[in-house]
């Protein structure tokens, strides 16, 4: 039986296809359509499937439609527009909330299975199924962990309706306990508040970087004036004061002083809002554990949706948390949606055993040796000074040790939101300068987020405090403690507050990966490298022909593409230093941040 997910209503459109209960193939569209989380998220681009997502899918299945016998679309369109209107707020005319804008997104929405069954070229129509929003997010975490029963909670901006949803899962069925509805949402106090803070729509992880280098109890008291929350699983927000259908801030100002443009400076006032919104929802994380602890009485938590992206909250919610064990999806998010829909009807809808756990995430698309040559074939001679052939882990090893930036590129490309060694950016933890050059030039991002460290698993409990195991550390999604006595010795890896958002490298799950890890180990004593997603403000590369292109725009020298070492030489255009990079990124961070400016890598 193949069963194939879509989610595509709001942003991270995507796809998944699972035969049998396993999964086949899950990749997000923005990988081939090269647009920042898919689409715009406005109400009048529901319809616009993720065509590539899904052609993918089937053709990874060696598959046709006609093979199809299930089809989830991750929203239903009746409940959303049975609860977003006349609800007493500002709204834009045409907008979220108002009857013009909601009746609009609904009819885009039942258009999708006819959009859908014109571009298969088959009828779909009684293979289609709408599922629940949120009952996805929960499904995506339960079906596929380790846990025969678990209790589960999705955390998101909005579904339909509901923004939190509590439940548990037992084998193959999922019970619902609670739901929070719009406005009391997480999701969407993070969306406001990354907004205000001048990082836009989708600047909630600038956020949470950000908090590291404030003081969280100066606004604390402020956001408590409109956020209220308990241990039996209450959270509510001030609409009014949120304002969250207009963009404006009336009375975020009123609190928390002017709202800050794009390119206005980042000013220690910023750095405490974000600090106090930052220790808020590691608050809120651990109420809602403890309300799902004594509902259920289980030891194991499921967690999705997208606010469980939040590393420093997850740890805080794994360590201090009434759970022996926490499972979160790597694909929280929206994309997660996907094989959730498919997941929900396998074993929900039609009562299918379980399958195996989801152990890693490399779903998406590969390339053969003969795809890679015929890439390098076009790229510019001139560019090229050197092609090394079989790049050997030992090799790449010492050129990281050595300080060079490496561009890695191999087998299946991940799904989700986070580079886990086969499409990574990788550098040398151990060199705090690094920090600042792939900030500045390489990835063109802020210079305050920190970058993560893919880590040996065998090594791990060495480097960082990790009190409770979690599965989910080998996807990344938690902010571990760097042990007192090896602060300073990883400081690229380090934030400012101490901690490390780690992925712990299987030799079972990544082969590759894990013996560089092992190479680099033996030459510098440090069981880790720097990851960060191999990308420039676009979306991870997919192809390699991407890899190409992003390696000649961030002038990045050495690029290992499936088995071969390119080194591409000096770019024509001049680059500054190491030296002079940091010192006019140095020059920037002491008045900005008004704290020493090499606080993050100094040992405590």
């Amino acid at each position: 039986m193949y069963i194939l997910g879509i989610n595509s209503a709001y942003h991270e459109p995507s796809a998944c296809l699972i035969k049998n209960g396993k999964i086949v193939a899950a990749v997000e569209e923005e990988r081939f359509s090269r647009v920042r989380h898919g689409k715009p998220a406005n109400l009048k681009n529901p319809h616009e499937i993720p065509e590539h997502s899904i052609r993918y899918c089937l053709e990874s299945g060696g598959i046709h439609a006609r093979d199809l016998d299930k089809i989830a679309y991750s929203l239903v369109p009746e409940k959303r527009l049975s609860h977003n209107v006349n609800l007493g707020e500002e709204v834009v005319a045409g907008g979220a909330g108002s009857r013009e804008g909601e009746e609009e997104f609904f009819a885009l929405l039942q258009s999708v299975p006819g959009v859908l069954a014109h571009m298969l070229d088959e009828d779909i129509l009684d293979r289609f199924l709408w599922i629940e929003h949120h009952a996805c997010h929960a499904s995506s975490a339960f079906f596929v962990s380790p846990f025969e029963q678990a209790a589960v909670l999705s955390l998101d901006g909005i579904g339909e309706a509901t923004c939190t949803w509590f439940g548990r899962g037992d084998g193959t069925r999922l019970t619902t306990i609670r739901e929070l509805e719009y406005p009391n949402s997480l999701g969407l106090l993070w969306t406001k508040m990354s907004r205000f803070l001048g990082f836009g729509e989708y600047g909630q992880w600038k956020v949470m970087g950000l908090a590291g280098y404030g003081d969280p109890d100066r606004y604390y008291d402020a956001l408590r004036k409109f956020v209220s929350f308990d241990e039996h699983g209450n959270f509510t927000v001030d609409r009014h004061v949120l304002q969250l259908r207009v963009n404006r801030f009336d009375a975020f100002e009123k609190l928390f002083g002017s709202h800050r443009e794009t390119n206005d400076p980042i000013e220690t006032r910023h750095n405490d809002v974000a600090s106090a919104l930052q220790k808020l929802t590691s608050e809120v994380f651990l109420s809602f554990g403890s309300f799902l602890s004594r509902e259920t009485g289980l030891k194991h938590l499921c967690l999705s949706g997208g606010v469980a992206l939040n590393c420093v909250a997850n740890r805080v919610l794994v360590e201090e948390g009434p759970f022996d064990k926490v499972f979160i999806q790597p694909a929280a998010n929206d994309a997660g949606t996907a094989l959730g829909a498919c997941y929900y009807v396998w074993n929900h809808l039609l009562g299918h055993p379980r399958s195996a756990a989801m152990e890693h995430v490399f779903l998406g698309p590969e390339f053969s040796g003969s795809e890679v040559a015929t890439t390098l074939a076009g790229v510019e001679v001139d560019c090229v000074t050197e092609r090394t052939g079989s790049a050997t882990a030992t090799a790449v090893a010492r050129l990281i040790s050595q300080g060079e930036i490496i561009a890695w590129f191999q087998g299946r490309m991940e799904f989700g939101p986070r580079a886990l060694g086969n499409r990574s950016i990788l550098a040398d933890p151990r060199r705090p300068e690094i920090v600042h050059l792939l900030n500045d030039k390489v990835k063109h991002r802020e210079f305050f987020r920190p970058f993560a460290a893919s880590v040996l698993t065998e090594c791990a409990d060495e480097w960082f405090v990790i009190e409770k195991f979690t599965p989910s550390d080998a996807f990344m999604l938690t902010a571990r403690f760097v042990r007192g006595e090896k602060l300073g010795k990883i400081p690229a890896v380090t934030h400012v507050d101490g901690t490390c958002r780690i992925q712990r490298v299987d030799p079972i799950t990544n082969p590759r990966y894990h013996e560089l890890l092992v190479e680099f180990n033996k030459l510098t004593g440090v069981p880790m490298v720097l990851n960060t997603s191999f990308n420039d403000r676009e979306p991870i590369i997919c192809t390699p022909e991407d890899a190409v292109a992003t390696c000649r725009k961030g002038g990045i020298r050495y690029l290992v593409l499936g088995e071969e070492l390119i080194d591409f030489g000096a770019s024509k255009r001049p680059v500054e230093s190491y030296e002079q990079a940091i010192s006019r990124a140095l020059d920037q961070l002491g008045p900005v941040l008004e704290v020493p400016v090499m606080r993050p890598f100094m040992s405590r």
